[in-house]
């Protein structure tokens, strides 16, 4: 008849013997564990916009340029209207004083990012603009992951009740961004000193002055002797 029963114990001990397996109607491509990485400040930026909502409900809506090798934010802007020129407007200021180059501008595929205004910036050969996860496999999750720090680590924990208390935190934020918080992948370089290249010196000086911490903390537990290690102590009579 053509027909055979079993049960299920019977399959599954059939189907882990032979390695059986169904086969897959998508096979979805590999993803890259490692995003875009220049080589030299400059090289590669980000651009991108996020919104914040404030406590009356309206809306505030922040533009920045991040330099993809230094991490280090070159220009932002905090508006209360979406305004298509701001990507314009920080480009330019990112670009100023610029000798030499022509950076690459991964951007998403938002209107703020492809108009009439950043189009005739791009065609003046300024820029060299891509757009992420389409003409290339990379996406543009370097300034996503920066509005995500921006965000939960300084900006809800204060509040936002207008535009200009966001402007006034985001310029904190980013002033210490940039010269004072070090970063784990410089290994204890900030985004200044990378971008900049003056702290070359850092990581020697910090792998230093770990291991003379160290040594430090070693030998100070040696000298303390706990209860059961202290000598007996003899009381007269």
């Amino acid at each position: 008849m053509g027909k055979v029963f079993a049960s299920t114990s019977t399959w599954r001990r059939l189907v882990g013997n032979h390695k059986w397996r169904r086969a897959r109607q998508r096979v979805h491509p590999a993803k890259p564990k490692v995003g875009i990485r220049a080589s030299k400040s400059n090289e590669i930026w980000h651009v991108d916009t996020s919104i914040v909502r404030l406590l009356d409900g309206s809306k505030a809506y922040l533009h920045a340029v991040i330099d993809n090798y230094s991490r280090r934010i070159l220009s932002w802007k905090v508006s209360s209207t979406f305004n298509l020129v701001a990507t314009v407007e920080i480009l330019l200021t990112a670009l100023q004083g610029m000798v030499n180059g022509k950076p690459m501008l991964l951007a998403d595929g938002g209107v703020e990012n492809f108009n009439g205004a950043v189009n005739e910036l791009v065609e003046s050969g300024l820029l060299n603009r891509v757009l992420a996860q389409t003409e290339i496999t990379f996406s543009n999750s370097m300034i996503e992951s920066w509005w995500r720090v921006l965000k939960h680590q300084w900006l809800f924990l204060n509040k936002l009740d207008s535009v200009r208390t966001v402007e006034t935190l985001v310029a904190f934020y980013v002033q210490e961004y940039n010269s004072s918080l070090p970063h784990s992948a410089f290994r204890g370089q900030t985004s200044d000193e990378m971008y900049f290249g003056i702290g070359g010196k850092i990581p020697t000086e910090l792998e230093t002055s770990r291991k003379k911490a160290r040594e430090a903390r070693v030998e100070a537990n040696r000298k303390q002797m706990c209860r059961a290690c202290k000598p007996p102590v003899v009381i007269a009579k």
